[in-house]
């Protein structure tokens, strides 16, 4: 007869476990607060204290925000940054990283712009200096002004630098003997194999960009190209914009300032939420390869 024998439960494990499901209560229960916010009505939030879960259930604040204006237009503005950023970051690290990956016989000067790289994320420009070179191209009030500045992350290219070079230099010896040049080499051959670390850096890239809110401050004169967070820091200044322009009863009732931030907090985050699971597999190898190995 077969016997089954129990597993052991190790205290350590314990401890670790309720450590972990600890830290995951505190970064979850902001969320779950705000959702609770945008979900109640400007009465209840003005008389009651709203914990984790809404009280006189509404949804107007989402749909007050999702109507149209100013919301629904920086929303466009940062699905449009994210995209050029993440595509053009992308493009431009793997062509830098490709040339520095291979050996100083290849490239005498691989030492050379690799220290180029490793020094600018230690010290950079400045930020008067990059207004002004905005400034004098002709790109303020241009969604370029916010994608081109970050396109070229030296810490994704480190990244992709050391992945590359952690594949067998054998690859690139079989595909020079087959008669495939540099291009035919990086796109057939390094790119696919490269998956991890391109989405690992492609979600560094994408938070990033959908996150940033100061650039679109300095560089847009104009309040309807504001990215969807430089649009949300602005409503923080300001807390009564929405109601100069909003004359319904309904709005008055079930509205105010307070559900209408958490909706959009909560609308803005949904990107993030939903890709990360995606990528979430990607992540940790992509990271500890691409920083260990070399």
């Amino acid at each position: 007869m077969r016997t089954t024998q129990r597993r052991k439960i190790e205290p350590a494990r314990v401890i670790i476990g309720a450590v972990l499901l600890l830290v995951g209560l505190i970064c979850l229960l902001p969320l779950i607060h705000i959702v609770a916010m945008s979900m109640s009505s400007s009465t209840a939030i003005s008389t009651d204290t709203i914990l984790l879960w809404p009280k006189d259930f509404t949804l107007a604040a989402y749909k007050y925000s999702l109507s149209g204006g100013g919301f629904v237009n920086a929303l466009l503005v940062s699905v449009e940054r994210t995209i050029l950023s993440c595509t053009l970051t992308l493009l431009l690290n793997v062509l830098a990283a490709y040339p520095l990956s291979r050996s100083k016989e290849e490239f005498p000067a691989r030492t050379f712009y690799s220290w180029m790289y490793v020094i600018t994320m230690f010290v950079s420009g400045g930020l008067v200096p990059t207004y002004m070179v905005i400034y004098e191209t002709g790109l303020m009030n241009t969604i370029w002004a916010l994608v081109l500045p970050g396109c070229a992350s030296a810490f994704n290219a480190l990244l992709i630098l050391n992945f590359f070079r952690s594949l067998p230099k054998e690859l690139g010896e079989a595909a020079a003997i087959d008669g495939a040049g540099h291009w035919r080499t990086l796109f057939s051959i390094y790119v696919p194999l490269s998956v991890t670390i391109l989405a690992t850096t492609t979600l560094f890239n994408f938070v990033g960009a959908w996150n940033a809110w100061f650039d679109g401050m300095i560089y847009m004169n104009d309040s309807a190209n504001y990215p969807l967070q430089t649009y949300l820091q602005s409503l923080v200044v300001d807390t009564n914009t929405y109601f100069l322009y909003s004359g319904s009863i309904e709005n008055i009732e079930m509205l105010n300032d307070s559900n209408i931030k958490a909706a959009q907090v909560v609308l803005t985050s949904i990107p993030i939420i939903a890709l990360y699971p995606f990528l979430q597999k990607y992540f940790t190898k992509g990271i500890t390869v691409g920083s260990v190995k070399g």
